[in-house]
């Protein structure tokens, strides 16, 4: 795997390398070992898949924070996403600073996103799925949230947003 820092401090672009034959393809998703070495020590605890039945399709943007900040790692395995990761650390160099990639089936990248940094992502495709794993469980208590629109973030989504949960819509704005 290639780590690949990005603007947001924290926040690594992941990319595969592949062995490919002439039967196909085989990567390692995820590794202890290789995360280690990158200088990461998550213990993932949860992982979870999430179906989207039509491009347009928003969720999020979410973080927990303590007592149950959450890492991620994720990876769109169907179809195409734009995700998008929204540093809420004060203390960053980078707070509120977003960043946009496309993950896609094919691309076979994932993202690192590290605790109290917002994440959420818009369908590009029918039928997208994310598969991703965070490193403490979902905690209601600890749930935050910021609008996908919030005009302070102003997030260049590359297509409409078609449908979003009411829960999304009444996150509030970061300013």
């Amino acid at each position: 795997m290639i780590f690949e820092q990005t603007k947001i401090d924290g926040v690594f672009l992941v990319k595969p390398e592949p062995y490919i034959d002439d039967r196909g393809y085989f990567l390692r998703a995820y590794c202890t070992q290789e995360f280690k070495q990158a200088g990461f020590d998550f213990t993932f605890v949860q992982t979870n898949l999430s179906g989207n039945v039509s491009a347009g399709t928003l969720r999020g943007l979410h973080y927990q924070t303590s007592p149950s900040e959450e890492a991620k790692f994720l990876r769109c395995i169907s179809g195409a996403i734009f995700d998008v990761m929204l540093d809420m650390r004060p203390e960053s160099s980078t707070y509120l600073m977003s960043l946009g990639v496309e993950l896609t089936a094919e691309n076979k990248r994932a993202v690192l996103v590290p605790p109290r940094v917002a994440h959420g992502y818009l369908a590009l495709s029918d039928g997208a799925e994310v598969m991703y794993m965070s490193s403490c469980p979902f905690d209601p208590k600890s749930e935050r949230g910021v609008r996908f629109d919030d005009p302070t973030i102003n997030v260049d989504w590359p297509r409409p947003v078609t449908f979003v949960s009411q829960k999304d819509r009444a996150w509030p704005d970061v300013s």
